[in-house]
């Protein structure tokens, strides 16, 4: 047996490698993500102070500790049994669609676009940033860069700091906006809104108006019929901060809807000895293997899973252009590359609610926190992460000291899901005698990069999954075997 191998993945957060293996006939027989890291985040926060969860689970990762902080937040609430203020709840969306737009931003343009702006064939050295600036040119590459720079002088404002921000309580926030700074918000997302009108149009041109990029999207090697996950609000429209989890069958037809507490009744997690990450699955279906279809319990979250889960968008453009997906791809779309479509829909839609938000006179406000706090106890929060909805539990004792902590980040919710698509897409392209070129593997890797997976956050089987290293002879036959269970 002939091994392949990807390693390191590039255009990705956080490391893993791809295994491949052919058969005899050379033709793929199987294809693995392996994730060689641990974060222990779960484990080390037990013992410390519940507020302290919070700002210490953002550290995880660097490129989305907004997501982690505002789940904190939401946490904190419900283990004091708050609710926070209206300004408070106003404040937080802002700082979140602040995030979205510059995080999806630098997906599209940085990590995806070489792909579909440079082509997925060009060669290595240009399908890049400075490639996707050669196409667009030198003043769209400015544009990506400044809204970057000033969604994340947004989160400054409001968070303290534009990377592991420090501004969540329970109940509320700790710093609120004056005039000077709710006027340059204000500007922010009005460029931010003209962006998103921007990059929709350039998908429409330079991807949508390419018969070789659609054919590549709709191909079934990139396809997968599974259910969808995705918080909405009392309308079933997409909501990023808040809401009810809903979950659709591959048909789109509705197969749960449940509140944040009630998680662990929908979702459990499954072990392989080979990964550091979890498969979660849908339990009332049960874990089938990796396997698609509606007697599977494999679930997809992230952009196109939200859209899948929606039945509209929550602001008028972000909506428009939903219904122009719908008719061009279908009510329930598989193909995992249409992810970059709807990643860009919720990029008017965040650029939208940055609008509406500081136009809003209750944004100025300085009722800030309410501080009628319950005594500490177990609680949930859930926000959707860029990359899928994301899950803090916390279980604290009576005096506020963390006791348990359980993390579901949207690339865990998704590893099952890109083990297959991996497999799927590397069926399709390798096959014997066939040239296994640069431009064939970036392909398979592209069947991940749509899922904006970050390995970083999703690492937290610490106690539960051994570290095994496994050495293959040409053959295929395993010469020797080291493993490490967790102490």
């Amino acid at each position: 047996m002939k091994t392949i191998s990807i390693d390191p993945i590039t255009r990705l957060e956080g490391h893993g490698k791809i295994e491949i293996f052919l058969d005899d006939n050379g033709e793929v027989a199987n294809a693995y993500v392996q994730i060689p890291e641990l974060r222990g985040f779960e484990k080390f926060c037990e013992g410390r102070a519940v507020e302290e969860v919070a700002h210490i689970t953002p550290r995880i990762c660097g490129v989305c500790p907004e997501a982690h902080h505002m789940a904190g937040m939401k946490t904190l609430d419900a283990v004091f049994k708050v609710e926070p203020t209206s300004t408070a709840k106003k404040l937080r969306r802002l700082l979140y669609n602040s995030f979205f737009v510059s995080d999806h931003t630098t997906h599209f343009y940085i990590l995806a676009g070489p792909d579909f702006v440079v082509g997925p064939d060009a060669p290595v050295a240009e399908r890049n940033i400075l490639g996707v600036i050669a196409k667009v040119g030198l003043e769209t590459g400015g544009e990506v860069i400044k809204r970057r720079r000033e969604c994340n002088h947004i989160v400054e404002m409001l968070a303290g700091r534009q990377v592991h921000p420090i501004c969540g309580l329970p109940g509320g926030v700790s710093k609120g906006l004056n005039a000077e700074e709710i006027a340059e918000a204000k500007q922010i997302a009005a460029n931010s809104l003209e962006f998103a009108k921007f990059s929709i149009q350039l998908f429409h041109d330079m991807v949508l108006g390419n018969t070789a990029y659609k054919d590549l999207i709709l191909s079934d090697m990139y396809a997968h019929k599974t259910y969808y996950m995705g918080l909405v609000d009392d309308q079933n429209r997409a909501d990023f901060y808040d809401g009810k989890v809903r979950v659709v069958d591959p048909d789109g037809n509705e197969f749960a809807k449940f509140p944040a507490s009630e998680y662990l009744e929908h979702i459990g997690e499954h072990v392989e000895p080979w990964s550091y990450l979890k498969f979660p699955y849908l339990k009332k279906i049960g874990w089938k293997g990796f396997v698609e279809g509606k007697d599977s319990g494999i679930y997809r979250t992230a952009p196109l899973a939200r859209i899948n889960a929606s039945e509209a968008m929550a602001t008028p453009l972000a909506n428009a252009e939903l219904q122009k997906f719908r008719e061009t791809l279908g009510r329930t779309v598989h193909a995992t590359l249409a992810t970059h479509w709807a990643r860009l829909i919720e990029l008017m839609q965040a650029a939208e609610a940055m609008v509406e938000l500081t136009n809003d006179p209750e944004i100025g406000s300085d009722d800030l926190r309410n501080r009628d706090l319950g005594t500490p106890g177990e609680g949930v929060g859930i926000v959707e992460a860029p990359r899928g909805t994301l899950i803090h539990h916390y279980i604290s004792d009576e005096n506020g000291i963390a006791q348990k902590v359980n993390l579901i980040v949207g690339t865990t919710h998704n590893n099952a899901p890109i083990c297959m698509s991996i497999k799927r897409a590397a069926q399709g392209l390798i096959h014997k005698n066939g040239e296994i070129s640069e431009g064939t593997l970036n392909k398979v890797e592209m069947a991940f990069r749509a899922y904006d997976p970050c390995f970083g956050c999703a690492t937290h089987a610490i106690g539960q999954t051994p570290l095994i290293v496994t050495v293959y002879a040409p053959d295929g036959s395993v010469v020797a075997q080291g493993r490490q269970d967790p102490q």
